[in-house]
């Protein structure tokens, strides 16, 4: 608007004058010919402004456009990092316990030892195929890039058959009621409306109860477990409370990484979570994690 009503002035001004006489007429050809190059210079001043103008918008926006996937790397590297913890957690928590079982059974109950070594080779076999399903999400491609499961093929990067599986959910809390059993602690599930749950909500909930199984048959087995799993209205309410006996640390920063990563992954979803010495002993573990139903 500014440089049209420049232009509008310069050329009213460069119009033709009246005849005048003597330096008159001389003065208003000056001042038109100023007033000419003045209105150039604002009209030029004016585009050079909106083209820095410009140049700092695309400069805020591509800075913003980097911010934004620096911020989804990290969010995504954290993830990754929650879910090798959780896998190698619970998985070496198993192994240690029953390749000490089998160390001590050696020689006074063979049979006893073969079962623990049969959990052992169970369990060391699923949690490489989770490690490898993970692992393969970080694969660079010829190009440099790093595709996620859907662009394998297309970066031609195609898993081998068997490589990739689901990523798990709360259905598969039987089956990991299974593999605490074989360690030595008998899980009693009771499960309610778990099939509304979103899917990234039931693998931060499937998470929860897996680590608070593991740190069970770290600390406390042979015990017994139970593991409570229900909806209630727009959010998931999960408790896993024991009944064996552990020493808890007088400093709770000294509890480790496992009740740490329970309490992001509630916090992750706007929910709550609390941990500590049950009622009657033991140890319980709560956790409400919000969702909106589909």
């Amino acid at each position: 608007m500014a440089g049209a009503l420049l232009v509008a002035i310069v050329l009213a001004g460069a119009g033709p004058a009246p005849a005048r006489s003597g330096g008159v007429s001389v003065t208003a050809a000056v001042l038109r010919m100023v007033g000419l190059l003045a209105g150039l210079l604002a009209v030029g001043y004016g585009g050079w402004a909106l083209r820095r103008l410009a140049l700092a918008r695309r400069r805020r926006a591509a800075q913003a456009a980097a911010e934004l996937a620096a911020r989804a790397v990290a969010e995504e590297r954290l993830r990754i990092a929650r879910e090798l913890h959780d896998v190698m957690a619970h998985s070496m928590g198993v192994i240690a316990v029953k390749a000490g079982t089998a160390r001590y059974l050696l020689s006074s109950r063979p049979e006893e030892t073969g079962r623990a070594l049969e959990v052992i080779e169970t369990t060391s076999r699923d949690a490489l195929a989770e490690l490898r399903q993970m692992l393969s999400l970080l694969r660079p491609s010829p190009d440099g890039t790093c595709p996620d499961a859907r662009g394998a093929a297309a970066a031609g990067l195609e898993p081998s058959p068997g490589e990739l599986q689901p990523l798990p959910d709360l259905s598969g809390l039987p089956g990991l009621a299974q593999h605490a059993a074989a360690a030595g602690v008998t899980v009693n599930l009771d499960l309610a409306g778990t099939e509304t749950v979103p899917a990234g909500v039931g693998l931060s909930a499937y998470r929860i109860v897996q680590e608070a199984i593991t740190n069970v048959v770290k600390h406390a087995a042979p015990a017994t477990c139970w593991v409570t799993v229900r909806t209630d209205g727009p959010a998931v309410r999960v408790e896993v409370r024991d009944d064996g006996h552990r020493p808890v640390p007088a400093d709770r920063s000294l509890a480790g990484q496992g009740l740490i990563g329970m309490r992001e992954r509630a916090q992750m979803h706007g929910g709550t979570f609390s941990a500590g010495p049950a009622d009657g002993g033991g140890f319980a573990v709560s956790a409400t994690l919000p969702f909106q139903a589909p």
